[in-house]
């Protein structure tokens, strides 16, 4: 039986019990939340991650850090690095989006350096042998996809993206209402090159049921990808994206029937000013499944600096809703990321979190601000560094420009507002007390 299944019989399993004592919450909350299909626990029946993360209604904002090959730059022993970087920055979850070299060879290795869950995209594995092999992605056989998926689940993934809404009706309209950047989503564009040239819809969709049975077997978790994501703002929100979400919707219901359970991928690329709307018709179209966004990204000029522009993009979502942050780094748009780009968006995107966190109410989100500003009242700072969401940034800044006096720092020296006050009240005590 699957964590869904379990829960909808009303058993608590040793994993509920788990998330619940890491969350702060009860077991029965985890066990509801599992069997209403509004909380996951991203693990793998056969193959079980050395640390278990659950994502959802009620939890903490998750940070997922994407590492990976590509053609142009493969070297195994960087992705190694970056996963360590990516663990010790903090992040929950980890995805393998390699494109190049020795697929399985890197994806294994990951798994075996990050002790959290982590996922990956079939479809890449499976469109690449095909150009490798075969000449081609359009030579791809239906086969193919199933069994590289379950060779994944085989290696210990916990969720895997799978690209099940792009389909050619869902196509259609976006061609009819044009955009400007068409399909940004890779594994979305893999699917359409072979659809196009097979004159075949998504086998994915077509066959859905036997994905659930692949999932059911290993119990991982399903993303559910957007490949209609928009790759500008100005296509935000556009037909294509809300039809492929309606049809996740309808997906997700099929799977958490048969006992698998569901996120759903969300943009990518949206104003400020819609990010609400797209938390609010995830949720209502996909009965609160747990909705994972890119980013999200709400300008697309700043290039270099786009972990800045997702971690405000974030933020919002996560206070609206939202329950997993896929992280972006400094070299989104620009380049494979690297171990210092890695570590940079973990920390930006956990800072995204915990503000939504905030807003959410989420269970000891409070306490954590509450207790840096009692440290700050009493120029503690050992507590401060102790507390503080990147420890190697702040000792960086408090060695870098060392104040004359240690209880203050050097912006503003003997004139602290806290230091002088302090010795105000201080003073005033003592002359009462003379009295």
């Amino acid at each position: 039986m699957t964590q869904i299944e379990f829960a909808r019989k009303g058993k608590i399993t040793p994993e509920m019990e788990y998330i619940a004592h890491d969350e702060g919450v009860s077991p029965e909350y985890i066990r509801d939340g599992i069997a209403q299909g509004e909380i996951v626990i991203l693990t793998n029946s056969k193959k079980p991650p050395k640390k278990l993360i659950a994502v959802g209604k009620g939890l903490r904002t998750k940070v997922n850090a994407n590492i990976g090959t590509s053609e142009e730059h493969a070297v195994l022993e960087e992705e190694i690095e970056k996963a360590k970087v990516a663990l010790e920055a903090g992040a929950d979850t980890i995805m393998d989006l390699s494109t190049g070299g020795e697929l399985a060879k890197i994806r294994r290795t990951i798994r075996e350096v990050f002790p959290g869950p982590m996922g990956t995209v079939p479809i890449y594995e499976a469109a690449i042998n095909a150009a490798r092999n075969k000449g081609g992605i359009i030579f791809m056989d239906e086969n193919e996809i199933f069994d590289t998926i379950e060779a994944h689940a085989k290696d210990g993934v916990n969720f895997v993206t799978v690209h099940c809404g792009v389909t050619l009706e869902t196509f259609t309209r976006l061609k009819n209402e044009g955009r400007l950047m068409n399909i940004v989503s890779r594994g979305g564009a893999m699917h359409l090159v072979w659809m196009l040239a097979n004159k075949k819809d998504n086998p994915l969709h077509t066959y859905f049921d036997r994905l659930l049975e692949i999932a059911h077997e290993y119990d991982i978790t399903l993303s559910l990808g957007d490949g209609f994501r928009p790759g500008s703002i100005k296509d935000a929100t556009d037909r294509a994206q809300i039809q492929e979400l309606i049809l996740l919707g309808e997906l997700k219901e099929r799977a958490n029937k048969a006992g698998v359970q569901v996120m759903i991928e969300g943009p990518g690329h949206i104003p400020i000013e819609e990010i609400e709307l797209n938390v609010r018709l995830e949720k209502k179209h996909c009965k609160n499944a747990p909705f994972y966004v890119l980013g999200p990204v709400v300008t697309d000029i700043a290039p270099g600096y786009d972990h800045v522009v997702a971690a405000i993009g974030g933020a919002l979502a996560a206070s609206y809703g939202a329950d997993f942050l896929c992280y972006v780094t400094p070299s989104e748009h620009l380049a494979l990321p690297t171990p210092e780009d890695v570590r940079e968006g973990v920390i930006t995107t956990r800072i995204a979190a915990h503000i939504g966190d905030l807003a959410k109410g989420v269970k000891g989100a409070f306490d954590w601000d509450y207790k840096m500003s009692l440290a700050r009242l009493n120029l503690d700072w050992a507590r401060q560094k102790e507390l503080a969401i990147d420890k190697e940034t702040f000792v960086k800044y408090r060695e870098h420009r060392k104040p004359k006096l240690k209880d203050v720092c050097t912006m503003c020296g003997k004139y602290c507002s806290i230091k002088l006050l302090k010795e105000a009240l201080k003073d005033k005590e003592q002359i009462i007390e003379n009295k």
